[in-house]
């Protein structure tokens, strides 16, 4: 038997807009269902509450020029010297925001549902972003005026990158472009014929490291290129041959959607990449060659290297010392399919696995120690990163596609129906020893 809780229920439970605290007739809810098969069920449940909480609430899109399903994508990019937030909207705009207080600055408006995350280059004051109608913009970050538009021919959903004076994308389109961030001229580009199978519908964005630009395909390709002139440097590294089924027939879905992540593997640096059936990988950054691999992790969209330095212990209630903390290093993993894990980045070893609700996950963000992701029916969460605990949550009455950003301890995420959310997270103090 499998019990799948619906907003409504989780209101009668006593989930609230705002933040959720954890009252005894959501724990006793929750204990009443033990014995039942309950994969839907969120695991944040018994989580203590107040960590988080809302600092303010702003309406940001224009509903009305919104044509197509009101899904908020993307990821906000933050300015934190001067306090400003970009935020990709499906209206077709580009909003900067006063992260103080959540008063709009200026919009950008494109011809298209703006569904990217923004890069903000600090150095020029300048924001890159797309949108799809398939351009890439440069506008200043004061005042919202373009410096260029270049046309790709494919939707730009996943963040640019910078390398020197070059500028990264990746388009729906299966290409890979390289334009000078200055002039924004073609430098060169690298296309691999789309996919002819079922495609989930999502992309991978580049990375670069080691004078190499590294991205995935819809094919379930990962390559490598030379950051210098596109030249390939590696063999194509075919991730949907891979994941064939023991019969031999190829894997329903073939797409390579996740961002390669860099990290290193024993030592040897490596990039982390995600096919959607055949689970989470890590290659050889020289050649390629494959690393290790988890099958069970299929469904991964989103990968993040959650890297904790080594840290003196602090003082406990009682005013005992523990032992210092060491270095903890864990990579992150996304599904919709099979919920959010924790994977050692040298084995691949799943060291915890939460499921999910019904419903989508957003990318994780690292935030105050934690991990803050969104999920689509249930708000907002933060997770504990060494085992995957939930700590607290938000539920804000509006469903969320959009993966939050975060800096210091402050997050943004844009519901589904247009309203920015700033999200401020307190960490817990350790309690001061009384005085004899």
């Amino acid at each position: 038997m499998t019990l799948t809780l619906s907003r409504r229920s989780w209101l009668k439970l006593g989930v609230h807009s705002g933040a959720v605290a954890l009252g005894a007739p959501l724990l006793a809810g929750c204990e009443s269902l033990q014995g039942l098969a309950l994969p839907e069920v969120p695991v944040w449940v018994h989580r203590p509450g107040g960590v988080l909480s809302i600092a303010f609430r702003r309406q940001l899109t224009d509903k009305n020029a919104i044509e197509d399903q009101p899904y908020e994508r993307g990821r906000p990019a933050i300015d934190s010297q001067n306090l400003r937030v970009f935020v990709p909207s499906q209206d077709g705009g580009l909003y900067a925001v006063d992260a103080r207080s959540g008063d709009v600055l200026w919009r950008f408006g494109t011809m298209a549902p703006v569904q990217c995350e923004p890069l903000f280059d600090a150095s020029e004051d300048v924001v890159y972003f797309g949108s799809s109608d398939g351009a890439l913009y440069k506008v200043r970050a004061s005042d919202g005026q373009m410096i260029f538009r270049f046309s790709s021919n494919g939707e730009v959903a996943r963040r640019p990158v910078i390398d020197g004076d070059v500028l990264f994308m990746v388009n729906a389109n299966d290409t890979l472009l390289a334009i000078n961030k200055t002039t924004g001229k073609l430098k060169y580009y690298q296309k691999r014929q789309p996919a002819f199978g079922i495609e989930i519908g999502a992309m991978a964005g580049p990375v670069v490291a080691n004078k190499k630009v590294i991205t995935a395909f819809s094919d379930g390709a990962v390559m490598a290129y030379a950051t210098s002139d596109g030249a390939e440097v590696w063999p194509t590294v075919d991730l949907s041959a891979d994941a064939q089924a023991a019969d031999g027939q190829p894997p329903q879905y073939l797409d390579a959607d996740t961002t390669p992540v860099v990290l290193s593997v024993k030592g040897a640096q490596a990039v982390a990449v995600g096919h959607y059936e055949g689970g989470v990988y890590a290659l050889d950054l020289e050649g390629g060659r494959i690393l290790w691999k988890n099958a069970d992790a299929v469904g991964v969209t989103n990968l993040l290297l959650w890297d904790q330095p080594a840290h003196a212990a602090r003082p406990k209630a009682n005013g005992q010392v523990g032992p210092d903390a060491p270095q903890r290093r864990i990579l992150i993993a996304s599904s919709g399919r099979t919920g959010l894990w924790g994977l050692d980045p040298d084995t691949g070893e799943a060291l915890w696995r939460r499921k999910l609700p019904e419903g989508g996950i957003s990318a994780p963000v690292p935030v105050a120690g934690a991990l803050l992701v969104s999920t689509t029916r249930y708000g907002v969460f933060l997770v504990e990163p060494t085992r995957g605990g939930v700590i607290d949550g938000i539920e804000p009455g509006s469903e969320i596609a959009m993966t939050p950003a975060a800096y210091g301890r402050h997050a943004f995420v844009m519901t589904n129906g247009g309203e920015l959310l700033s999200i401020v997270v307190q960490p817990p103090v350790t309690p001061k020893k009384k005085k004899a």
